[in-house]
């Protein structure tokens, strides 16, 4: 599909597999991606129309040769919340407004509440009272039922299935095909493996797999 004529400058900020998804859908949300950043040297540009500007050292100068100040999405997904949060913070420092990317096949309740930087991808649901704070992903055809609330930087993976009135907290990562069961919490930081199903409250900073979901690491609250 061919970018919206008046399409509005954004930039990335991660150019790896976040920003493939990203790209994909943001010209039909109005959006023209002009620049990619990534604090990791080694990687090139996985758009050849694209520049990749280095990170952090280099955006300053290249802002102030902008016309005007781009939009700006934290590209970055997995287990890494607290970056991705961490960037859309330092961004928004610089002026950039920070959107809401949300896939024109997911569903959203008219009254969940959606913060700034929340990515919603294909296929997903978040249901009716739900509150997602700034810079959650909601990967492909995942599932947020009602009045649950998930915490800044948390990421809920492919295909997981988060049941209604579950807390979770920031940071935390709910991965492919998990399935969490209504009235839970889920600890800030923590981990829940590709495929588990956690039947009971799971604290902070620790990694749990399984069926029923058990704990099996214990995170550095730093990561």
């Amino acid at each position: 599909m061919s970018p919206v004529v008046d399409s509005r400058p954004l930039i990335l900020w991660g150019a790896t597999g976040q920003a493939k998804v990203l790209k994909e859908f943001l010209p039909r949300l109005g959006w023209r991606l002009v620049a990619l950043f990534d604090n990791n040297p080694s990687i090139l540009s996985p758009f050849a129309e694209v520049p990749l500007l280095g990170g952090k050292e280099n955006f300053a100068d290249w802002l102030s040769s902008q016309d005007e100040i781009p939009s700006a999405l934290a590209a970055i997904g997995g287990d890494r919340g607290r970056d991705r949060l961490q960037i859309q913070r330092w961004l928004a420092e610089f002026g950039c407004w920070i959107p809401i990317a949300c896939h024109p096949t997911a569903w959203i309740a008219g009254d969940a509440r959606i913060g700034a930087g929340c990515q919603i991808l294909a296929r997903s649901a978040v249901g009716t009272e739900s509150i997602l704070e700034d810079a959650v992903i909601i990967n492909t055809s995942a599932s947020v039922d009602h009045e649950c609330h998930l915490g800044e930087g948390s990421h809920i993976g492919p295909g997981a299935v988060v049941c209604g009135c579950v807390s979770v907290g920031s940071g935390a990562f709910i991965g492919a095909g998990a399935t969490v069961l209504p009235r839970l919490t889920i600890g800030s930081n923590t981990v829940v493996g590709a495929g588990s199903v956690v039947t009971a409250n799971l604290p902070p900073d620790v990694v749990a797999v399984g069926n029923p979901a058990r704990i099996i690491q214990i995170r550095n609250a730093a990561q």
